[in-house]
């Protein structure tokens, strides 16, 4: 089934076994996107991936179609990172940052992630977002702009920005530059 038919079937019979086909089909792009708002804390991240969840079966009605659904659930997951970043920053406000990224060592590729990881904390917070939600979560510019709330120009400068910046600091991984 397509996710307008869950969606569907879930609005009309209050369905929750289509909801969690819905949930099961886009829980690892909502997580892979906490993980990264949230440097890693895997912990946070799925707990603000429950709360998405949470919140989009309860305003389920909501959503009118005029993105993907995975690109509306992300918007819902990044409000619920905002507001978690808000809280902490309130609770320590000597240091309002959240922990560093962790890089999971893996064969062959730790090497290249580890650059990636230190190269990206060149960038600012938006170009992070926007590259992450580009080359990660695979989304148009439309659909973050749309999931942002960026204009269209904004969002196209801050991946324009990130790539600029990320091309000398990546050079010795693309032998061509």
């Amino acid at each position: 089934m397509t996710d307008a038919e869950l969606i569907v079937q879930a609005l009309v019979s209050h369905d929750r076994a289509a909801f969690g086909a819905l949930v099961r089909r886009h829980q690892s792009a909502v997580r892979r996107f906490l993980r990264h708002l949230t440097c890693g804390n895997h912990a946070l991240a799925d707990d603000l991936a429950q709360d998405t969840f949470m919140h989009a079966w309860r305003r389920l009605d909501d959503f009118h179609g005029g993105c993907a659904f995975v690109t509306w659930l992300l918007g819902i997951a990044h409000n619920h990172w905002r507001n978690a970043r808000r809280q902490i920053e309130r609770q320590s406000p000597a240091d309002p940052t959240l922990p560093e990224p962790q890089v999971e060592s893996s064969t062959g590729n730790s090497d290249l992630r580890q650059d990636l990881a230190e190269a990206l904390k060149h960038l600012s917070s938006d170009e992070q977002l926007a590259v992450h939600l580009f080359y990660q979560q695979s989304l148009s510019h439309r659909e973050i702009s749309l999931l942002l709330g960026w204009p269209l120009g904004t969002v196209k400068t801050h991946l324009a920005r990130g790539k600029e910046k990320l091309r000398p600091l990546l050079s010795s991984w693309n032998p061509q530059t």
